[in-house]
């Protein structure tokens, strides 16, 4: 019969030791305390106490999508393991949680605009995007898609996350969102890091204040 290992058990003490290691490693001095809020749940969600130092927030972020959510806007994901991420019973005003991915019209527009399914997705947000919470953690190329969008007049949202992954155009998805956000608080992870698991609890963790 195997030895039986002593390890943590109970999950509110995983998690509160989990937070408490987070804000004893990770350098949170420059995050007011509803950012570091923040910033906690996205490096449990990756690992990687390094991660706070790559976050940037602009714009009175928390505080307007905070007031999103609370009003019942949507949640715009550019994928469906944001959207799955999400955790429907932290929702303060059952927020719809829209992914357009799998909508059949998406396979014909990223024809006619050359581009990704996920960046030809956003198209079909026009009449949610208004005052919406925007969560970006998949595709760059919906990222960028966004702000050509909002550079020709689209209906401005409430905040954008915009936290994708990868090698390819990732890092400078953000860049140009920071650069230029068109007058939309956003929240970025600079450089490749990123992904669904940061973006959605990024999203959880501003859906409900305290950790």
């Amino acid at each position: 019969m195997a030895e039986s290992r002593a390890y943590l058990r109970e999950a509110a003490a995983i998690y509160a030791k989990s937070f408490a290691i987070i804000r004893a490693e990770a350098d949170l001095s420059r995050f007011s305390p509803e950012e570091t809020e923040v910033v906690v749940r996205m490096i449990h969600a990756c690992g990687l106490v390094e991660a706070a130092a790559q976050v940037v927030f602009g714009g009175d972020l928390v505080a307007s999508a905070r007031r999103a959510l609370a009003d019942g806007a949507p949640i715009l994901c550019d994928a469906e393991m944001v959207a799955h991420g999400i955790t429907r019973a932290r929702l303060p005003g059952k927020n719809e949680v829209v992914c357009t991915l799998r909508d059949p019209r998406v396979g014909e527009l990223a024809a006619k605009l050359n581009s990704t399914r996920s960046a030809a997705a956003l198209e079909l947000w026009a009449e949610r995007l208004a005052g919406a919470v925007v969560a970006i953690g998949n595709a760059p190329t919906a990222l960028f898609r966004l702000l050509e969008l909002l550079a020709a007049g689209a209906p401005r949202p409430a905040a954008i996350i915009g936290v994708p992954v990868g090698f390819v155009g990732a890092a400078e998805s953000k860049d140009a969102l920071a650069a230029d956000p068109r007058g939309v608080p956003f929240l970025i992870v600079r450089g490749r890091i990123g992904g669904s698991a940061m973006t959605a609890a990024a999203v959880n963790a501003l859906a409900r204040a305290g950790i």
